[in-house]
């Protein structure tokens, strides 16, 4: 499934771990690259906390026609999509009615267009997404749909406090499901052309949810980007993945009624590989001395085996077998570290960025009455600018580490770089992009 950025949401690279592209993810889950709904116990948090970011990118001819609302330049391209959409097998009458008075939609075009210069570090971003507000609203979500979470649960074999997670960080437990047209949002971002092949896949997509009568399209709304409902789908991850739990004969992801929206959700992890039992991740303390080049996603052990490192859980005893699992450090060396099992692949399907993974899996804990993180962040650092981070991964290949591409995302190959860089260095190879490695490339 797609899920994307959409209303309300967070835009931000962040400073550790794989920035997510939303347009890389499925239903919004992802598929990995290279309101009135609860009685909030407290006051709601009125915000998704989707971390996404979108490279700046040349402005077309197509884009800036859209800009200036040319109607007539749209008209003429809605007629050339029309043919392509009926020859994809839309009924004629299915799309007039969804077209019918469309116009551009310049404001989707504005916000496709924010690069995002500051960042939020993962601390920040956890404050926000596992706010204590956030965490009372998900008790309060649960004790209001406990008897079809159970149900979901039983049917897919995915935790309730995980679905209630990512319907926590999607839409805010439903209060923030966005209010654009999709129809609209995807015609004027298929439109202005800087990833028409993407947009237009999903508007085929969104007319044939129209065409099978799952939705009317004044019903249709979601995101600016096209993502809709509870859980933020993208139409393509609709069609693949999303469910009839109530048995009324359609996929409802848009009412106030979450049912199907949540069972969607755990249809869709349970295809990626859920297991039902296993953590996403566990807080572990790292011994004195621990070589940090073990804390890598290509280093699997068994939790057996990290004791034997002197690797424990956060409250000082060998963590249990789930399986084998990695170490995670996205705050470098100095900040928490995890112990992550397959789990939390699944979550990267939803969406690659480790902040939102970690924010979802540990929401979900604390919702059930876990304890908050206990290792210190180091919050006297500042995230990197967009600037800065190509300034990084173009002082690190200088130097002869290669980070393969200068495009100011923090994924795997720049995270290999800095290791490669601070091993040479004689400093701590936690592989962590921060200032101070910026400071010492400079």
């Amino acid at each position: 499934m797609r899920l994307w950025a959409g209303s309300g949401l967070v835009s931000l690279f962040l400073s550790s771990g794989l920035a997510a592209d939303p347009l890389a993810h499925s239903i919004r889950p992802v598929v990995r690259p290279g309101a009135d709904m609860v009685q909030l116990a407290t006051a709601p948090v009125l915000h998704s906390l989707r971390p996404a970011a979108r490279p700046a990118t040349a402005v077309t001819e197509a884009s800036a026609m859209a800009t200036t609302g040319d109607a007539a330049q749209f008209r003429a391209w809605i007629e050339a999509f029309r043919s392509r959409a009926t020859a994809e097998g839309i009924r004629p009458e299915v799309f007039d009615r969804a077209f019918q008075g469309l116009t551009v939609d310049p404001e989707a075009i504005r916000r496709d267009r924010n690069q995002s210069e500051y960042t939020k570090t993962i601390w920040d971003y956890l404050d926000s997404a596992v706010s204590d507000n956030r965490i009372a609203n998900g008790r309060a979500a649960l004790n209001q749909h406990r008897q079809v979470l159970d149900a979901i649960e039983a049917r897919y074999g995915v935790e309730k406090q995980v679905v209630l997670a990512i319907w926590g960080l999607e839409s805010a437990y439903g209060a923030v499901r966005g209010s654009d047209a999709t129809i609209r949002s995807l015609a004027t971002l298929a439109f202005e052309g800087r990833r028409a092949a993407f947009f237009e896949g999903e508007l085929i997509a969104a007319l044939k949810i129209l065409q099978a009568g799952d939705v009317t399209p004044d019903r249709m709304r979601g995101s600016w980007a096209g993502a809709m409902g509870h859980t933020q789908f993208m139409p393509s991850s609709f069609l693949s993945y999303a469910v009839d739990f109530t048995g009324d004969g359609r996929r409802d992801i848009w009412s106030d009624d979450p049912t199907d929206a949540l069972a969607s959700t755990a249809a869709y992890l349970k295809h990626f590989g859920w297991t039902r039992g296993q953590p996403w991740g566990v807080e572990v303390v790292l011994p004195r001395g621990f070589d940090f080049t073990l804390a890598n996603r290509e280093i699997r052990k068994s939790p057996a085996e990290w004791a034997q490192l002197g690797v424990r859980g956060a409250d000082g005893a060998a963590v249990a077998n789930h399986g084998p699992a990695a170490i995670l450090l996205p705050a470098g060396g100095q900040g928490a570290a995890f112990m992550i099992f397959d789990n939390f692949a699944v979550l990267e399907r939803y969406n690659t960025a480790d902040a939102y993974v970690i924010g979802v899996g540990h929401l979900s804990d604390r919702i059930l009455g876990g304890a908050p993180i206990r290792s210190a962040w180091p919050r006297d650092d500042r995230a990197l600018t967009f600037a800065e981070r190509q300034e990084l991964q173009q002082r690190l290949t200088a130097k002869g580490f290669d980070t393969q591409k200068i495009d100011g995302r923090i994924g795997p190959l720049t995270v290999n770089a800095v290791r490669a860089y601070q091993m040479a260095e004689g400093l701590m190879p936690d592989g962590y992009a921060s200032l101070r490695v910026l400071q010492r490339l400079r």
